[in-house]
């Protein structure tokens, strides 16, 4: 190999490192796939994540990137030894970032790489991240929330988000292990409500974001008409709050759940199930709502789900501050690790039965203009 061809492999090396920084900056992770082999690997063992083909690794940011507040990535250039159409090198990193949920740190680390030649140049067959450096100290600056170039759509996944390239800004224990529960329970700050009103709204729900549940009673009453059959969830939102008592007993609105109570279960199950599936309103909250645009309902025999679901001809969730999460995946374990257990003591204390979700609910877009109305809290209520 002649010294034009090593110093055109080291600036095509160099340009792939640079090309994956810029790729990892403007959340494009199919471009950042296509900077590996079809059969490279991305490896963080500090957290641990393992992600190896393109697809994996395409996935595996597309999780995380919708968590971010901000994140930053400086690459410094490292070594490159070159041996035909092979090459190993490293890269030096500066990291800062911090995830919608609080997350938060600097970091310095490296990338320990290894290349292959091909007929597309050069990629990456292994970048394997190794943190020399961390502080988790709260970041005193502030991201301007404005456009940050190309994006993907989140996936909104469903597992545990694993980050292709920011995680290890992140402290390894805070990236595999949960949130405590108790975090479940704080209210949302103003950011975080209307982050998660914006994606509502995009996805075609009507959002109001009030005060209190106080102001959402009252504004029940303007929103359902006097005389419309209404079917209450089982929500201690709506207990706390009066709207269960107002529709149920206030005799303005032919409430649904009294009718289904007097019913014999036995022989009047079909009347039961086609009163529940089909009122003028369903009034509900939900187990969680995310900052992506998502509504996450919980149920133990589902019967409240299908009015919920398009059923009913509008529908109307009320949710406490407390309840808005970043993405689908947190959604689902504020289900299991806080809702659940909750709703388990409430149901022994009162039917002397524990409490299952049996059946989940997903609402990802309201396709109906003016069915679906969120009434967000500023305060947290119910569970």
């Amino acid at each position: 190999m002649n010294d034009f061809q090593t110093i055109a492999d080291r600036v095509e090396i160099e340009a792939l490192r640079g090309e994956f920084t810029d790729a990892a900056m403007m959340r494009d992770r199919p471009r950042l796939a296509s900077l590996f082999t079809p059969d490279g690997a991305l490896r963080m063992p500090n957290i641990p994540i393992e992600l190896v083909g393109r697809e994996e690794i395409r996935a595996g940011g597309e999780r995380l990137q919708n968590q971010w507040d901000f994140f930053v990535q400086t690459t410094h250039p490292g070594t490159i030894l070159l041996d035909g159409d092979t090459a190993t090198g490293r890269a030096y990193i500066q990291e800062l970032a911090r995830t919608l949920d609080g997350r938060q740190g600097l970091n310095y680390a490296v990338y320990h790489d290894r290349y292959q030649r091909t007929l597309e140049g050069w990629k990456f067959t292994e970048r394997v991240y190794e943190v020399r450096y961390l502080d988790t100290s709260p970041l005193a600056g502030t991201a301007p929330h404005t456009a940050q170039g190309p994006t993907t759509t989140p996936a909104d996944a469903t597992t545990i988000p694993a980050d292709t390239t920011a995680t290890p800004t992140i402290p390894a224990d805070a990236t595999t292990t949960p949130p405590p529960a108790a975090s479940f329970t704080d209210p949302a700050p103003a950011e975080q409500l209307h982050r998660a009103a914006t994606a509502l709204r995009t996805g075609g729900f009507t959002v109001e974001i009030l005060d209190d549940a106080a102001s959402a009673r009252i504004r029940i009453k303007a929103l359902v008409p006097k005389g419309a059959s209404v079917l209450t969830g089982a929500s201690e939102t709506l207990r706390l709050s009066g709207i269960d008592e107002d529709i149920n007993t206030g005799g303005h609105y032919d409430a649904i759940r009294p009718r289904i109570l007097t019913i014999d279960r036995a022989t009047g199950a079909d009347d039961i199930r086609k009163l529940a599936a089909v009122p003028d309103f369903v009034i509900n909250s939900v187990a969680a709502v995310t900052e992506t645009g998502s509504l996450v309902l919980a149920s133990g025999s589902g019967s409240q789900l299908p009015a919920n679901a398009g059923g009913a001809a509008h529908a109307i969730w009320i949710i406490g501050a407390q309840k808005v999460v970043p993405d689908l995946s947190t959604a689902l374990r504020r289900v299991q690790e806080h809702a659940l257990p909750l709703e388990n003591a409430r149901a022994q204390a009162a039917y002397g039965m524990p409490s299952a979700v049996n059946r989940l609910l997903v609402l990802n877009a309201e396709p109906r203009a003016g069915r679906g109305t969120v009434l967000l809290l500023r305060e947290a209520i119910g569970y």
